[in-house]
């Protein structure tokens, strides 16, 4: 089965090559820049994208530049299956969904800034095992996390998530700064943002094959 990822749109419509399933990281608007109206936006530019992209099924979460969604929730009738703290089966494959991440600049979906670890362990504590795939906004601590400034602020409480559930893949964005593929245990990470730090499209969505 062709899978998908890309993460951090901020209003970008990418193309994306034909799949079976396109998993969606998180911050598809803009918080900074872009459309005036997001929920205008994700009800007419975003909507009308993902009816053109060559995807069977499309799954998304939220992200912290997501600010309309965590205010207003997200559009009824868009061709994806919108997932925030929930779990969906499409292709004999389990996937969940949650948007949360460190405190970040105190936007949306963001866990408090003191205690939030404790605040995400929570979260995440509803995911069941035998997910197959986790879609979230932030990446584990030390995977896919690191600013350019070298600082890392990927979450603790993911990685125990990870240890917990062993999913065969987690999908995240967040930190432009540190797109890629990575590797703990039997769990394939990947950070799938698109844009650089000025929030510019660099980089193409990952493709990869699983099985079912």
């Amino acid at each position: 089965m062709r899978v998908v990822c890309a993460s951090d749109l901020h209003e970008h419509l990418v193309d994306i090559p034909e799949c079976d399933l396109l998993l969606l990281g998180g911050d598809l608007t803009f918080a900074f820049g872009g459309s005036r109206d997001k929920q205008a936006w994700l009800e007419g530019e975003f909507a009308d994208w993902l009816e053109s992209v060559p995807a069977r099924e499309v799954v998304a979460v939220a992200g912290n530049h997501d600010t309309d969604i965590e205010r207003n929730g997200f559009p009824d009738g868009l061709r994806c299956h919108y997932l925030e703290d929930a779990g969906i089966e499409l292709y004999d494959l389990t996937i969940w969904g949650t948007p949360w991440q460190p405190w970040f600049h105190d936007w949306a979906f963001n866990s408090p800034r003191a205690g939030g670890e404790r605040f995400l362990a929570g979260k995440f504590a509803a995911i069941p095992g035998g997910i197959d795939i986790v879609l979230c906004h932030g990446p584990p601590l030390g995977y896919g996390d690191r600013l350019a400034t070298g600082d890392r602020v990927g979450s603790s409480a993911e990685v125990e998530l990870i240890d917990r559930v062993v999913p065969p893949l987690l999908v995240c964005g967040h930190i432009h700064s540190d797109a890629g593929r990575f590797r703990r245990g039997r769990t394939e990470i990947i950070n799938a943002s698109i844009v650089d730090d000025s929030y510019e499209p660099v980089r193409d969505a990952v493709v990869l094959d699983l099985e079912c």
